[in-house]
């Protein structure tokens, strides 16, 4: 079964590595040029892990482009799988492949169609949460699905981190005995439900702005979401400089410090304690912008 593999994160290396593994050596990846990395925050570059499987390799802009569209052709491909692509791929794309086109959402289709998924999985705070492997057709996320895991997540506590090597580990294990089952000719394609579907729209690195004002459990929310691999939530000090958080915890006791939101309350520990809108402070554990935490008592901002 000729296969390409399309995509440019860390999704499309574990799909690619799972794949190699079980004896599904693609016939082609087709991959963003590390030139255009800031295209996407989980970004790798494929080549290493693609010449160590001797799997050719196909640096493009634009999956639509007729000059792409030229070069998957060439490989007759049955099969391809859209793993870790963010353009979508128009009917010419998908007529390209004699089974069809398969893509990954990390998501429990229907549920959570669409961008930004994981970030708002956390700000939603969902508890049953998982990843979908599914035919694309002309509509966002749609299609039936051909396999899928639902998992259990604690939404107090999970970060994007923590979501995303879920997903990782998700098509690591559903892509292989996939594989197997199409190549034998078995094509599950299961409809989604039409009931519980919702649509998730873009966020954007602004997105991850704190308001102090906001009540504690609401910012701790963000700074989780926002998260690694994501660009982060973040903040200003006094004096301008902008601060992007990445580790929190709640401050024990509660009601120890009493502050104005974004105000630092205490200094130690590695760390530093911001109060929130509530009256509930927050310790800050990881960050990056600044070597030092923002003197004490003085008042983090929303602008420069």
């Amino acid at each position: 079964m000729n296969i390409v593999l399309v995509g440019a994160v860390e999704t499309t290396l574990a799909a690619l590595m799972s794949m190699c593994g079980a004896g599904h050596v693609p016939a082609l990846l087709v991959t963003l040029s590390p030139r255009l990395s800031a295209r996407h925050s989980d970004f790798v570059d494929l080549s290493p892990a693609a010449a160590k499987y001797g799997v050719p390799v196909l640096h493009i802009e634009k999956s639509n482009d007729p000059a792409t569209l030229e070069q998957i052709a060439k490989v007759k491909p049955d099969l391809i799988l859209v793993l870790g692509w963010s353009q979508i791929c128009g009917p010419e794309f998908r007529a390209l492949a004699r089974i069809g086109c398969i893509g990954f959402h990390p998501s429990a289709l229907p549920r959570l169609r669409g961008r930004g998924v994981i970030p708002w999985t956390i700000l939603l705070q969902e508890r049953n949460v998982g990843s979908s492997l599914f035919w694309l057709g002309e509509g966002a996320d749609d299609g039936p699905i051909a396999a899928q895991a639902i998992y259990a997540v604690d939404p107090e506590t999970v970060t994007a981190r923590e979501l995303y090597n879920r997903a990782l580990r998700a098509v690591s294990g559903l892509l292989p005995p996939l594989l197997n089952q199409i190549s034998n000719g078995d094509i599950p394609a299961e409809p989604q439900r039409t009931d519980g579907i919702s649509l998730c729209a873009r966020r954007r690195p602004e997105d991850g702005l704190i308001d102090w004002t906001n009540p504690a459990a609401d910012i701790h929310r963000l700074i989780r979401a926002s998260g690694p691999p994501y660009p982060g939530a973040y903040t200003y000090g006094p004096d301008g400089v902008k601060l992007v958080l990445t580790g929190v915890r709640y401050t024990e006791p509660e009601g120890y410090f009493i502050g104005l939101p974004g105000q630092i309350q205490a200094i130690g520990n590695g760390g530093f304690t911001v109060a929130c809108g509530d009256g509930r402070c927050l310790d800050i554990t990881e960050w990056s912008g600044a070597d030092t935490p923002p003197a004490l008592h003085a008042k983090l901002r929303t602008h420069p």
